[in-house]
This record gives structure tokens, sequence and C-alpha cells, in this order.
């Protein structure tokens, strides 16, 4: 009788640890990041750091190389509660026009500078517009400073751009902007773009070095121009899954996803300095553009974003009183 109770015991025991272990609630993080992206880079740190400080109580597992659908379908999978982080870039100007901020080109002079904004401009007013949208942003993180590849010309004024047949992201002032300089520009999923560029669909595209190179862009690409022209923050959003949460999961989110806005600037700037030099060793031939030629190509998209997005101009110029 007695060894009776002892395994009944070990086998409520055993069922017991079965439905804790049941019970974890698993935290689905997707972003499209190839393996050695910023994005991978950043997220895999989030899941490490959070999954510490959790113990057990949920888990963090990430999703990269778009494995749980391009930008926008995680955008939906976000609303329907499918998923439960993202970590969307460009495309958020599609979600409300305040975040078309980041579409402006020249707009954020260095990574401090950026901070700066993050802290004292961001924070304050494009969280509360996602809430409206039923996101919520917990964290802002990096896709970095955006250079621009093709196969038909080194691209150093805004004329050179002439013609070309340009991949960007799905936004309309993204596309708006290269219109104004005389590309050809189509927006594409990151996904889709390897393909295009291989088959001549396209002749180029933009996006940080760390994009280009874990994108592999290198090997179908023959030209790289260091244009600088659009930073682009990147958000860890969360959708109809957040109130689900338990309250301390929540708080260990956001305090960790906080807490990586710093290694994402610093991951940022060591693989933009490491980078020019491998795309140079893969074949690329790298050249600097006209920033004041490009500036000044660039004045009429501001005019539009100041007239056409409600308190744009006000933005802007909190933005630029950021500057040091």
């Amino acid at each position: 009788m007695k060894l009776l109770k002892t395994v009944l015991a070990a086998s409520v025991l055993a069922l017991g640890v079965g439905a804790a272990q049941a019970d974890e609630v698993q935290i689905k993080f997707g972003h499209v990041g190839g393996p050695g992206s910023l994005f991978e880079k950043t997220a895999n740190e989030f899941a490490r750091l959070a999954n510490e400080r959790l113990e057990g109580e949920a888990e963090v597992v990430t999703y990269g190389s778009s494995q749980l659908g391009s930008d926008e379908q995680m955008l939906n999978k976000l609303k329907l509660g499918t998923i439960d982080l993202s970590l969307p870039s460009s495309i958020m100007s599609s979600v409300a026009p305040e975040f078309s901020l980041f579409e402006m080109p020249y707009l954020i002079e260095d990574r401090e500078h950026l901070a700066r904004v993050r802290d004292e401009v961001l924070r304050d007013v494009l969280y509360p517009v996602a809430e409206d949208k039923r996101y919520r942003i917990i964290g802002i993180w990096e896709n970095g400073f955006r250079q621009i590849t093709n196969n038909v010309r080194p691209i150093v004024v805004p004329e050179d751009l002439d013609g070309i047949k340009l991949r960007t992201p799905n936004g309309v002032w993204r596309v708006e902007m290269f219109k104004s300089y005389g590309a050809s520009p189509a927006p594409m999923a990151l996904s889709e773009a390897f393909v295009a560029l291989q088959t001549g669909a396209m002749d180029g595209q933009e996006n940080p070095l760390v994009q280009i190179y874990s994108q592999r862009f290198q090997e179908v690409q023959d030209y790289l121009s260091l244009s600088n022209h659009v930073y682009s923050p990147a958000y860890v959003l969360a959708g109809a899954s957040w109130t689900r949460l338990p309250e301390h999961v929540r708080e260990v989110l956001i305090e960790t996803a906080e807490e990586v806005e710093a290694f994402a600037l610093e991951q940022g700037a060591a693989l933009d300095e490491s980078l020019v030099s491998t795309m140079e060793e893969a074949g690329m031939e790298v050249n600097e553009v006209d920033t004041d030629a490009f500036v000044e190509g660039s004045r009429g998209i501001y005019e539009k974003f100041a007239a056409e997005v409600e308190g744009g101009e006000e933005l802007l110029s909190r933005v630029e009183a950021l500057r040091e």
C-alpha cells in the first residue's frame, strides 16, 4: 500500500509539472530579418534577457526571415492576436500618417540625435497613435540608415536615379520621395526582393547595410551608393494578445524592450562600420553621394508632409530642435 501511495504521489507530481509546462505562456515574436541581421540580433537579445527574467512564467520565441509572414501580414496577425510581437519599420507609415515622419530624407543627423528624438518626441506622439490603431509600442529599436544599391550605375546625385526600377518598402512617402528623384519605385515585401533583383525585374533597392548584407543583395547588385537618405527605426509592436498576458509578463517585456534600445543603436553603428569593406570584398563598387544635392532635391517632400500630415510641421520642428 505504501508503495502504491508513493507511485500515485509521483504520478500526481509529474502531472502537475506537465500542467505547469502546458500553462507556460509562449510569446511569438516575428520579424523579417535574415540570419546576421540587426533584427535577428536585437530580437534574440530581447528574448534572452526576457526569458531569464520571466523564469519559466512565459517564454519569448523568435521567428525571423519572414517565417510568420511579411510585415503587412504580421500587422494583421497582431490585430487578430495570432502572434504576440513583431518588429515593423517603414511599413508603419501605412498604419498612421504620423509614422511618416521617418520617411523624411536626412531628418535624423546621427544615432545620438535619434536617441533624443526617441525619448523626447516619439514616446509622446507615436505611442498614443499606435494605440488608436489597436497596437502597442513597447520599445523603439533600429532598422538603420538606408543606402541605395543597383545594377545600372553609381548614384551620386538624384538625377542618377532616373528610370531605375527600385524596390522600396510599402509606404506612400518612400515611393513619393524616389519618384521625385526620377526613379521608378515599386513597393515589395523584403522576402521577394532578392529574386526580383536577381531576375532583373528590379534594378535596385534601398536598405540599411545590415539588411543588404543579411539578405545577400551584394550577390545580385553591382553598385552600393552610401546615401544615408533615411533613418528607419524599428518598433517592438504588440497587438490584441497584449492584454491577455499576465501583468508581470507585460512589465518584464516593456522593461526589456526599452533596455535593448541602447543595444540596438550600438550594434547598428558597429555593423555600419564593418560592412562597407565586406561589400567591397564581395565585388560591389562603393561610392559616396552628393548629400547636398539630395537634401536640395528633398525640399518638395518636406513641404508636402508639412501640408498634408496633421501636426506635421510641428513634428518636424521638434525633431530639428533636437539637433546639436
